[in-house]
């Protein structure tokens, strides 16, 4: 049982750092998607345990368990429960943002003007439906100061 959770557990690392080592963003994401961080055990806390294991800027599988461990006693849990816990998560958790519902931009029935039929076109100007060059766009006869025709 312990080593088929070493083993769970290896494997959740490689899912977090896809190498051999893991840097202090991804131990916080990790603690983050396991559910670790809570009110005993915070962000900050997090920051710190990793600062306390790693020797370089990054951390192996053996300081990853060393960190599991400090996690645990940080959170009054043992080491097992913590690994029972992380192995339960699955790996990383990807969430995007969500864009709030906007009432005159999602709701089509609302527009008005020149949107309410279908928005300004361009396309049925020149011959076949295409426009060949800037004149078809743009009124280029003489005006005079004020824009109105000569």
């Amino acid at each position: 049982m312990v080593e088929s959770a070493g083993n769970d557990l290896f494997s959740i690392f490689q899912k977090y750092t896809k190498g051999a080592e893991m840097d202090g963003k991804t131990f916080a994401k990790f603690c983050k998607d396991t559910k670790l961080v809570d009110k005993k055990l915070t962000g900050t806390d997090v920051d710190l345990i990793f600062a306390s294991i790693k020797e370089v800027r990054t951390i192996s599988f053996d300081q990853f368990k060393k960190g599991i461990e400090k996690c645990a006693t940080k959170k009054g849990k043992t080491y097992d429960d913590c690994v029972t816990i992380i192995c339960g998560s699955g790996g990383p958790q990807f969430k995007g943002t969500q864009a709030d519902y906007v009432k005159f931009h999602d709701d089509k029935s609302l527009y008005t003007g020149v949107y309410a039929n279908g928005g300004p076109s361009t396309v049925d100007i020149g011959s076949g439906g295409k426009i060949s060059d800037l004149s078809q766009l743009a009124d280029r006869s003489g005006a005079d100061v004020r824009g109105v025709k000569k």
